[in-house]
Formats: structure tokens, sequence, C-alpha cells
């Protein structure tokens, strides 16, 4: 028999013969009202994981990760407010069947068996993934990676303090909300979860508000690996900035009653706490989860004997909120329904066309307020002296500066963060003096720890801001492109388009730096970047390039919501000269705030037969390779493709009209690079003879040879050359 069966069986008959099990009698502030609607949100979340499984098992349903056992969370959600935004466990049904409970107008038993269901109808994801969540609820739905929710939850909470300073043009959250992030005992072991409670704390224990409670649910198992005993109390308990609380979420009252400590505690204090409630796991992990496989049978028949619902009844029965036989009839009432309605959601519309997935994985536009930009006095007095620079010719890194105090005085909920962004005007002087411009808490300077901030990041997305974010370098980002992948990317795409997370991510990335760092300085692989569905990719080459790029990238986040990555080339960053030593070539003036480059617009400069598409330091170096070419008698055009993803194909095959030849010039790997792409391009939509040169399947050295496995000045002049030589 399915063990959910098993455990209903039991419930009947314990109650019906006043067979509870032992425990504290009812005590706290819990009113009969509330306690009851707490009841009927535990029997609503525990009477939907039956009736997921039973959809499985007959085909029509797809997902049976329940929250059985976890019903206190209930309590959790009553202790509340609405609009304490909420990223949950997947384990927190009942958390949200009370939150419904709170919420006028929404029905819970439709919504959360449409999304069982995956019908199209469901109001969250339309049929996307059966994820918990709600827009009306201010509940963001939450991915299965483990514990990735973390630490955007520190960011959201971040945000609320902010906002108090710096109100952004969208704001989500009241002035007094706190953030709730719930998570199981498992869970808190992973490094993502490390990361981002220890960022809580580090922020905390300098006064900076952060109103957020971590709710630890302990059912003292992880899939099949049991949780030491007393491992997560000695864990937390003691951490400085952390104020713990631990409840019994088998008691209903006693989980009200620390819940409610702990968020007052937090919304007066706009300090981070730590519940740690115990709890128990009712049917296994997961509907496959057969745990009888590496479970002694004594071990979970003892987990089901502490059945919440039955504490639950024992507590309301004694506090005489409701008799054992009114307890039943509930039980029964809310089955009934479940039922009733699972056979209509059944029959519901699912997605069935690609286009239907795919429709929300770019997020829809929002309207924003119109601005002339900043008066002249406004900018006068922030570039002060650099002002008169604007009309000389500038390398890259001054002018994203410029470009980036423009932003910023433009929309002030434009928040960059990173490591020495601040005070230290970023590794290589980009974010010089923008601290002073705009203060540190529009400049921060973030702990070491890339998960944190691109978390800091999407959270502050949820509440209005605009967030720029910093990696320093591209090899970093792999300690952290989860919360790219895992969570700003599919915000969006789960939600049907109704929860949005932009930002503009800027990378320091790419080759050639002479002789310094090798590969974890050097990284030239975009890879992990361009699979993921959704974000846009800038790669700009010069400096006036990157200014109007820029100004497109926060456009594209501010008004389209996108997730948008600017890789920025460190190594042309200072570069001044193109052809001769002091010739100033690749030096350019500072572009009007008003100009930018629109998404999906490249760069052609030459008409020669042969092209030359490329990006990046490809496009320097193609640019000094033309110069040699032209020697020889052979005219070029180079192209710089600018946007990687989307890959701007109508632009490319625009600026190809008229060519003979095409020579693909790719700073990246071979395999996995952006030549791939163009490669395919030409030989799908044209009939151009083409070719291609792209770096080694390698990583990068320190030293002389920092530049040996990437594509020079030579030789793409030489491959170029042979490619037109060619018959």
């Amino acid at each position: 028999m399915d063990r959910a069966d098993v455990v209903d069986k039991a419930f009947r008959e314990r109650v019906k013969s006043g067979d509870f099990p032992s425990g504290d009698p009812a005590s706290g502030p819990l009113t009969a009202h509330d306690a009851m609607a707490i009841y009927r949100a535990q029997c609503l979340s525990r009477n939907l994981d039956r009736r997921s499984r039973k959809m499985q098992s007959e085909g029509q349903g797809y997902y049976t990760i329940g929250s059985s056992g976890h019903e206190g969370m209930a309590a959790v959600a009553a202790a509340l407010r609405p609009d304490d935004m909420a990223f949950l466990h997947y384990r927190d049904g009942a958390f949200q069947c009370m939150r419904s409970a709170q919420v006028p107008g929404t029905t819970p038993v439709w919504d959360m068996l449409l999304s069982f269901a995956t019908s199209t109808e469901d109001p969250l994801s339309g049929g996307r993934h059966k994820v918990l969540g709600s827009k009306a609820l201010n509940i963001p739905p939450q991915t299965s990676t483990i514990a990735s929710h973390l630490p955007k939850a520190v960011g959201a909470a971040y945000s609320v303090g902010l906002a108090l300073r710096h109100r952004p043009e969208h704001q989500v959250m009241q002035d007094d909300s706190i953030v709730m992030c719930s998570f199981g005992d498992a869970s808190s072991n992973h490094s993502t979860a490390q990361g981002a409670i220890n960022s809580a704390c580090w922020t905390a224990y300098q006064s900076v508000p952060l109103p957020l409670l971590f709710v630890c649910e302990d059912n003292g198992i992880g899939i099949s690996t049991r949780t030491p005993k007393g491992w997560v109390a000695a864990n937390y308990a003691q951490k400085p900035g952390l104020k713990y609380f631990h409840a019994n979420g088998l008691d209903l009252y006693d989980t009200y009653r620390v819940a409610q400590e702990a968020a007052d505690y937090v919304r007066k204090r706009k300090k981070p706490a730590f519940l740690h409630v115990s709890l128990v796991r009712l049917y296994g992990h997961a509907g496959s989860d057969l745990q009888q496989a590496y479970l002694k049978k004594d071990i979970f028949e003892t987990w089901e004997a502490d059945d919440p619902l039955l504490h639950s009844a024992r507590l309301l029965n004694e506090a005489g909120v409701l008799a054992p036989e009114e307890a039943l009839a509930i039980y029964q009432e809310i089955e009934d329904q479940c039922t009733r309605v699972a056979a209509e959601v059944i029959t519901r519309p699912r997605l069935e066309t690609a286009e239907q997935v795919m429709a929300s994985v770019i997020p829809p536009e929002r309207p924003c307020a119109t601005t002339n930009g900043p008066s002249e006095e406004e900018r006068a007095a922030s570039f002060a002296g650099d002002l008169k620079q604007h009309q000389n010719p500038q390398p890259m890194s001054r002018l994203l500066n410029w470009a980036l105090t423009d932003l910023m005085l433009e929309y002030p909920e434009v928040v960059m963060m990173g490591e020495d962004v601040g005070r230290k005007g970023g590794v290589y002087g980009v974010t010089q003096k923008l601290i002073d411009r705009f203060g540190a808490d529009r400049m921060i300077d973030t702990l070491l720890d890339e998960q944190s901030i691109l978390g800091l990041a999407i959270g502050m997305g949820h509440n209005g801001f605009v967030p720029m974010p910093e990696i320093q370098f591209l090899a970093y980002l792999h300690n952290a492109e989860d919360q790219l992948r895992g969570e700003a990317a599919t915000l969006s795409f789960f939600s049907n388009g109704q929860f949005t997370n932009p930002m503009v991510l800027r990378i320091a990335g790419l080759g050639y730096q002479k002789g310094f760092g090798g590969h974890f300085h050097n990284d030239n692989s975009l890879a992990v970047l361009r699979d993921i569905p959704g974000i846009v990719i800038a790669c700009p080459s010069r400096g006036d390039d990157a200014a109007m790029m820029m100004r497109e990238c926060v456009r594209l986040a501010r008004e389209e919501q996108r997730v948008v990555v600017m890789v920025e080339p460190i190594a042309l960053y200072p570069t001044r000269d193109l052809l001769e030593d002091k010739d100033g070539g690749w030096m350019a003036t500072y572009p009007a705030p008003d100009r930018r480059i629109a998404l999906g617009e490249v760069g052609v400069k030459g008409q020669g037969p042969l092209a030359i598409l490329t990006y990046g330091n490809g496009r320097y170096l193609s640019t000094q390779a033309a110069a040699d070419l032209a020697r020889e008698g052979i005219e070029t055009r180079v192209i710089d493709m600018r946007w990687l993803a989307p890959l701007p194909e109508d632009g490319i095959l625009a600026a190809l009209e008229g060519a003979e030849k095409v020579l693909v010039v790719d700073e990246c790997r071979t395999t996995g690079s952006q030549s791939e792409a163009l490669m395919a391009l030409l030989h799908e939509k044209t009939d151009v003879p083409h070719a291609r040169l792209a770096a080694e399947d390698s990583f990068i050295a320190t030293g002389p040879a920092y530049a040996a496995t990437m594509p020079s000045r030579d030789s793409i002049a030489k491959a170029a050359k042979h490619l037109w030589s060619a018959s």
C-alpha cells in the first residue's frame, strides 16, 4: 500500500478513537480562529499531496515532492504578513495554503492542482513546471537547485532598507516588510546556503539593515542521508549577527508563537534571524523514492506515528477549538474538494508547441517613467574636471566610467555591487570616483563571494532596482554561474513573466593580458553564458561602442526586464594605439549621453569583398590585419558582432551583402565558441565561401606565451590571404 494511504488510514482511525500522540498542552498567543485556519491549511496541504500522487499514478500529474510532515509551516505563514516576500522550500505547500487564506480572492485548491496537472491555466507557470509560488501571495517561484534561492533572499532583504534611501520606481515590498527564506536541514549544508547565511551575518555584523528570516525545516534526513542529531542547532545557534530561534514544528501553537517572536525581532531590529523548525518527513523524498530501500521500517513508522495532523487534532481538541469528529469532518471535506477539483483540472489544456513553452523565456516589457537625463548642472557637479576631457580621445576604461556616471545620474535605481568596485574603483579603474559621486549605498563593496554578489543583484531586482553586479574576472563566474542559469534566467520562464529580476552583469574577461594571471585572469570561453536561454550578451571592442552599448544594456534591463551580461575585454581597457606606438588609433571621444547602440546592431568598417567577422579583441586584431592586407592589395571589411546573444543574424547578413568570402575570427576556444554558430549561420543562410580561425582548445598561460593559443594579427592576415587565394 502507498505510504500516503497508510498515513491517511492511521490518521482517521487514531483521531476517531482519540489515540493521539503525547505532547505539550496548547499555549501561546494563537487564537481559536487562527488555529482553525492553520489546521484547515494543513489538511489542504496533506490532501493536495495525496491527490498529486494519485494523479501521477493515473498519468495525469507530474510532480510528487510533497509537503507531508512539514504542515507546521502553515503556522509560520500565519505569523507573517502577506506582503512579506517568501522564498520557499519545495516542501512548503502548507505555507502557501495558509497564505492563500490570508489573501482574499485566491483559490489555492484550483491553482495548485492546475500546477500538478501542468495546465496552461496554472496561474503561476502557465503549465511549464510544478513550482510553489504566486504573484498574488508575494511568493516568487523556486527551482529545484538546492539552496540556490538563499543568496537572492539576502539581496531582497537588503533592498528593503536601501529602498528607504533610494526609492526605486517599481518597488514591490513595503518599507517594513521582511523577507522569509525556507530550506531543509540537508540544504543548510550546501555551500550556497553557507555562503548566503555568512553574507547575512557579515552584513548584520556591520549594522546594515537586513530584515531576513531564515527558516530551516529540519526533518532529520536529506533523501537518504541522515542529519546528525543536534547538528543544525550546533551549527547556527551561535553565529555572530544571527539570532537563533527553535520551534517544535509538530505543535502549531508553539510554532506560531516562536515564528511570531522571530518575525517581530526581524521586523523591529532589521536584523536576520534563524528559525529552526523540527519536523518529520512522511512518504519518502518524492513519489518515486522508495524509502524502505534505505531505511528500516521502524524509522519511518516512528515518523508516521508523529504525524503533525495528529498533533494538531490533539491540540485543538484539548484547547476546546475542535472536537475529534469535527477535525475529521474538515479533513474529509477538504479531501472531497481536492478529488472533485482534480477531476476537472485534468481536462484543462496543456502546453503543446515550442512557441507556447518559450513564450515566457523573455520577460515582458514594463512601462517606465520617461527621463530627459541629468541636467548640465548635475553632470558638471559629478564629472567635475573630467567634463573638460569629454572631447579628447580616451581608452575604453575611461569611457565606460563616464557612461556609468551618466547612467547612475539618470536612473537612481541603478546600483552597482562587487569586489572592490567602490573605494578601490575596480581592479582596472573602471568604477573609479563613482563611490565619491554616488555614495557607498549605490557602490557596494561586497565580500569575496561571487554567489553572494549575484544573489544580491537578483534579490534587489525583485524589489524594483536595476542592479549592476561586477564579477572581477570571467574565470570567477564559474563559482556562481547557477545564480544566472538556475535563478535569474529562469524566473520569467517559471512565472509566466510575472516575476522578473532585471540586471546588467559586468564581467571583465577574455584574453590577451600581457604576462598577467594566466588562465584565472584570462578566460577565453563564453560557452557557459551562450547556452542560457533568454539572456543578452554584449561584448564591446572600443570605448565609444562600450559606452553606447552599456546604455542599451541598462535600457534592456530597466524597460524590458532582461538579464544582460556585458563581457568587457580586459586587454582593451587601457588600449590606446592601433598600428603604431602612440598613434592613439584605438581611443575615441565620449559619445553624447543620448547615443546608444541598439541590441542586434553590428558594426562594419570598410567595404572590401573579403569580410572578417569577429568581436571583442578579434575586432582590434582584425583591424590591424586589415591594414596589413591592404598593403598587399586585399581590401577587407571588418564586421564587429557586438552582441553575442541573441545572435544578431539579420545584422550580420546585412553586413555581408556583397562580400565574396568570409573569415570568422574567434578569440574563444574552437570547441563551444561563437565561431561554431557563425559557421552554421554562414552555411545555412549564405552561399559565400567561408573559413574560421579560433583559439586552441587550451587554457591560457602566464608569461611570454600569454597569446600563443589565440588568434593574432599575423595569423589573421595569414588565414585571410589563404582564404582569399583559395579557388
